[in-house]
């Protein structure tokens, strides 16, 4: 497959160009670059942005919860105060549970 510029690959699959340039920024999809600079995506790119507009549908995610669970993945101290923080929140943090359990499918899911 030919590589795409940002604009033909928002054509391609129904993102805005400035809604892959955001997926970039959060480290959700990165496309290789020109010398000089410009974003091109080729195939595991496209597949990536099919393949999360899938995973949002099937469970209903926003895209910071995604990379939110990204940054998680990318950041162990980061994931290692939040779970401490998780079992210390008590009895009343049910709420707490949920999205931690939410953020887990997340991630055995990619």
């Amino acid at each position: 497959m030919q590589a795409l510029t940002i604009g033909e690959a928002a054509a391609a699959t129904g993102w805005s160009a400035r809604m892959l340039r955001y997926l970039e920024s959060v480290g959700l999809v990165l496309p290789t670059r020109t010398s000089a600079g410009y974003r091109v995506y080729g195939g595991a790119e496209l597949l990536q942005l099919r393949d999360l507009r899938l995973l949002r549908e099937r469970f209903g995610l926003e895209l910071d919860e995604v990379a939110f669970a990204a940054r998680l993945r990318r950041e162990p101290e980061l994931r290692t105060a939040l779970d401490t923080w998780m079992r210390s929140a008590g009895p009343g943090a049910d709420w707490v549970e949920w999205e931690q359990r939410k953020h887990e499918r997340l991630i055995a899911a990619a």
